[in-house]
């Protein structure tokens, strides 16, 4: 492939590895969340996201841009999930064309009880697997293509109904 690129063999088949350790770890992690908890990673992106926002609650827009997914994505994730119970749309006090997405009760008491196993899950399946001085590499790898990318900011949209 060497002829066609400025990536060599040994580089493509470190790009594939990466590639197929994070789509198998995530669709284990899905698995687990699933059985365990009855959330989809969908499901707890969102509820964590909410859970960390200043009174539990966003604009779909700051909610969106938080975790990096387009507005059609978000609009049929949060259907489901006002249908279950986990969230709520709430009309916007101080906009009235617009809208906040809040974490309730149900969605709170999905999330915690999903957090324990999620995070023994995550450090029986990746941590556990990483020595000390390849967490620090990882992270620091990881960083530098995030700022390459121009990094994701989030924005919290929360306090002032107007923006997002």
């Amino acid at each position: 492939m060497s002829e066609v690129s400025e990536i060599d063999e040994a580089e493509w088949e470190l790009w594939q590895d990466f590639l197929t350790m994070h789509r198998d770890l995530m669709r284990e992690l899905d698995r687990r969340l699933q059985s365990d908890a009855g959330l989809s990673q969908g499901d707890y992106t969102v509820l964590l996201t909410l859970f960390k926002a200043p009174d539990r609650r966003l604009r779909p827009g700051a909610l969106g841009a938080a975790i990096g997914w387009e507005k059609s994505r978000l609009s049929h994730q949060l259907t489901r999930m006002v249908a279950r119970g986990l969230i709520e749309r709430v009309e916007c006090d101080t906009d009235a064309r617009g809208s906040l997405i809040v974490l309730t009760r149900d969605g709170r008491r999905a999330l915690l009880g999903a957090m324990r196993d999620h995070a023994s899950a995550i450090r029986s399946l990746f941590l556990d697997a990483l020595e000390p001085d390849e967490k620090r590499v990882l992270a620091e790898a990881s960083s530098r293509v995030l700022r390459r990318l121009g990094g994701s900011t989030a924005c919290d949209g929360a306090e002032e109904c107007a923006a997002g």
